[in-house]
């Protein structure tokens, strides 16, 4: 069989038969495989046949090729690029300490830096599902998780807790699918946030949010190149055309690097079945969640569309009642000039007949005149 052009760049993937004949040599990863939709059994066998790439924003092959303790080069690297300064990750902070029980506040891959910041990179398929009400709820969290431990320290060690000594958290959120908002800036794919005063006096408030819609990298790199590392970076994450994995790999060899680890990972079939089968369901899970967040969003709308539709309507009422009341008195002031009128006809016709008595009262008395001259 023909290999295709990823299989000839990564000697490691295997073809669409070989890994149908161990799918079907192995009844657990059978029954798994059969469990998937079609389309989905398709998207499977591509990316570990090497007929796509590998879709790095699924949050198993996100952490296992960012993953700090294996090599945190490259999410040092990556962070330096975004923030526009050179820092170096010196650990991963665990999600158990977090203040906010919150059930949303799921924070992706939360890192120390060496200057004490923190820093949480959180990969989000609907951009709808996470806002910056959200990001903010994310930020806070840090902050106070930040200050839970310098407190803890300062009382162990008999001192006071030093507000000074808290440094700054970044909240940087990566979207697959970005909200509409996004899309009134086609070419920026990088939007940096940060707290401001009206007068331009400085303070460091410590929260900053770096939001990256990469539905808008795509079409700029589709249509300009990868001008840039941190475009490469970015591609890295969402292009799994093979022409792009062959592109960045060729034109960056640290992420041949890092597509080879991945291509490995996908020779064990189980393991990553099981990884994919674990993404699914939490995707299943969340684009429920946002098929019910907008329809309830909808149904919002429509609802304040009809009340307002309901404030028009009585407006409309209130005019209509209004010009009711107008054509009342307007009907009332022609049937009273239709009387006055009528009056005046009844009295002009009474003048008329009088006028006509009169007359006829003359041509008797000329008559009369006329027959007796001595009168």
């Amino acid at each position: 069989m023909k290999k295709n052009n990823l299989q000839q760049y990564f000697p490691m993937i295997r073809t669409r038969k070989e890994l149908l004949r161990e799918i079907g040599a192995n009844p657990s990863l059978k029954t798994q495989f059969n469990t998937l939709k079609p389309e989905r059994q398709q998207e499977f066998l591509n990316f570990c046949s090497g007929v796509k790439g590998v879709r790095l924003l699924y949050d198993s092959f996100f952490k296992a090729v960012m993953d700090p303790d294996r090599d945190p080069s490259r999410l040092s690297d990556f962070l330096s690029l975004l923030l526009q300064r050179k820092v170096t990750v010196v650990s991963v902070l665990s999600n158990e300490g977090q203040i906010m029980p919150d059930t949303l506040v799921v924070m992706d891959l939360i890192v120390r830096l060496e200057d004490g910041s923190i820093t949480t990179v959180e990969v989000q398929r609907y951009g709808y599902a996470f806002p910056g009400q959200r990001a903010a709820c994310y930020s806070a969290d840090m902050l106070l998780r930040q200050y839970k431990q310098k407190r803890d320290q300062a009382s162990a060690n008999g001192t006071r807790m030093n507000y000074r000594s808290l440094r700054p958290v970044y909240t940087i959120v990566l979207y697959e699918f970005s909200p509409a908002e996004f899309h009134a800036y086609p070419g920026d794919y990088v939007h940096r946030f940060h707290q401001v005063s009206n007068t331009g006096l400085e303070m460091d408030l410590l929260e900053e949010y770096i939001f990256v819609p990469l539905d808008i990298l795509k079409e700029i790199v589709q249509n300009n190149g990868i001008r840039n590392q941190l475009e490469a970076w970015l591609a890295f994450f969402c292009m799994d055309e093979p022409e792009w994995v062959l592109k960045l790999s060729e034109n960056y060899p640290m992420f041949r690097k890092m597509y080879e680890e991945v291509y490995e990972m996908c020779r064990n079939l189980e393991g990553v079945m099981q990884m994919y089968s674990k993404e699914l369901r939490e995707l299943d899970s969340n684009t429920v969640q946002y098929m019910i967040d907008q329809m309830q969003e909808d149904l919002n709308r429509k609802d304040a569309e009809l009340s307002q539709k309901d404030v028009q309507l009585n407006q409309q009422h209130v005019q209509l009642s209004q010009k009711d009341t107008q054509l009342s008195q307007k009907d009332k002031m022609i049937r009273d000039q239709a009387a006055k009128l009528n009056q005046k006809n009844t009295q002009l016709s009474q003048q008329e007949n009088l006028i006509a008595e009169l007359q006829n009262q003359i041509q008797e008395m000329k008559k009369l005149l006329a027959e007796n001259p001595k009168l």
